[in-house]
């Protein structure tokens, strides 16, 4: 096989419709929009979440509570997930990451202290509980806040 004789797999591209470009084309001069309407027009619709003057859903049902929007999510790893790293290991968010035990950082990472701790680690997170902390330094690690 040569480079010249590559081509995509049948059927896997689908050429768009260029819609109003003359009669032939079976899409033309309404380019599939109608005769008349809201919709026919340039800029013409509505608006995200308009039901035709009806009281719109996010307007009947009722709210409740609080929602802190600047709050932070921490992702969450326990203690015994640590044990996958090397004894004298540095464990922070990017090894994390690296090692696939975290998908998304999030806004931080909190160590907790569920399971045993058997190396000794430096552990570089923005948060630890107390037990947490408590068991890294008895395996003789470090521990720091970020």
């Amino acid at each position: 096989m040569k480079l010249h004789e590559l081509a995509p797999a049948e059927g896997s591209r689908k050429v768009r419709n260029r819609v109003g470009r003359g009669l032939g084309s079976g899409n033309g001069k309404t380019a599939g929009r109608g005769m008349k309407g809201q919709n026919s027009r340039a800029g013409g619709g509505v608006r995200t979440g308009f039901e035709g003057g009806q009281m719109p859903i996010y307007r009947r049902l009722p709210k409740r509570g609080f929602k802190n929007v600047w709050a932070k999510t921490y992702a969450e790893v326990n203690v015994e997930t640590l044990n996958r790293f090397e004894d004298g290991e540095t464990v922070d968010p990017v090894a994390l990451v690296e090692r696939g035990i975290l998908k998304n950082v999030q806004d931080g990472i909190r160590v907790l202290g569920n399971g045993e701790l058997t190396k000794k680690l430096t552990v570089r997170a923005n948060g630890f509980t107390k037990s947490a902390e408590q068991k890294i330094t008895a395996a003789g690690g470090k521990v720091e806040v970020i």
